[in-house]
């Protein structure tokens, strides 16, 4: 067990925030999502990462060739919400933010970046469990690609997403904040903690998830250089693994955008 609830010197709530893990994940039990839709979700998730552009009817087909079976459509519709995923090509009524909630505009067109802490973004991800899934928010800065903070949770409510921004918030704090229209991030209590920093909020438009296309590759990243290879079972598991990749990422993985320099020289540089 990777976190000890009898330990004396360090509490749950600290061990937790040492893993990313959120503190309710804790006492973590695998969502009820049967075998069957659990390797659905396996197979949606992988593909969705390889065609983020295919929406349920194009999945379902794709998915269906590589069974050599039929998929049913509204089974990929249900699972894709789950998931919290969405095709990203532009499209009506894409936002599943909550109307009585603020949108704020798109900030970022034609932004010059010439240094870190000019934009930090963040996004939320599926994970797949062995038994169950969780959801994955990670914080970034556009300019250097290094991650802030990340956490995991087993709901996506806006508690971890908060959690997140305060861990980051932590190492500074940036010009423009930008994520998508989600209603964990239009919420009063997350965009107010935003704007109390003097930072303002930006919103990607409508079927514009390009908009937050460095997150997308981060997840990219995630998923093929880790997740799919570990297999994690539980959330602690994944909580323990993932703090090392996100420590590789950071600190030991060199970017071909960043002239082969890893994250961390970026963003700390002179």
């Amino acid at each position: 067990m990777l976190i000890d609830s009898g330990h004396a010197g360090i509490s749950v709530k600290r061990q937790c925030d040492l893993l990313g893990l959120n503190r309710s994940s804790f006492y973590y039990e695998a969502v009820e999502v049967c075998e069957k839709d659990l390797k659905m979700m396996r197979l949606i998730d992988e593909k969705f990462m390889q065609y983020p552009f295919y929406g349920s009817r194009k999945l379902a087909a794709s998915i269906g060739r590589d069974l050599h079976a039929s998929v049913n459509r509204k089974r990929m519709q249900r699972l894709m919400r789950i998931m919290g995923l969405e095709a990203i090509y532009p499209k009506p009524n894409l936002s599943r933010g909550d109307v009585t909630h603020k949108v704020f505009p798109y900030l970022l067109r034609n932004i010059k970046l010439d240094r870190p802490n000019t934009v930090w973004s963040c996004d939320i991800t599926y994970i797949p469990l062995d038994g169950g899934f969780a959801y994955l928010i990670a914080v970034i800065d556009w300019y250097s690609r290094y991650v802030l903070s990340w956490r995991l949770s087993n709901t996506m409510s806006q508690d971890f997403c908060i959690d997140a921004v305060e861990q980051a918030l932590r190492f500074g704090k940036p010009a423009i904040f930008n994520t998508d229209q989600g209603s964990q991030f239009t919420s009063h209590d997350f965009t107010s903690l935003i704007l109390g920093q003097g930072i303002k909020v930006s919103m990607d438009g409508k079927g514009r998830a390009l908009d937050n296309i460095f997150v997308e590759r981060l997840w990219r990243s995630v998923k093929y250089e880790d997740v799919y290879i570990k297999g994690y079972r539980t959330i602690p598991d994944a909580a323990q693994g993932l703090d090392n990749y996100f420590s590789f990422y950071n600190h030991a993985r060199p970017h071909q955008s960043l002239e082969y320099r890893t994250p961390s020289e970026v963003h700390y540089a002179a």
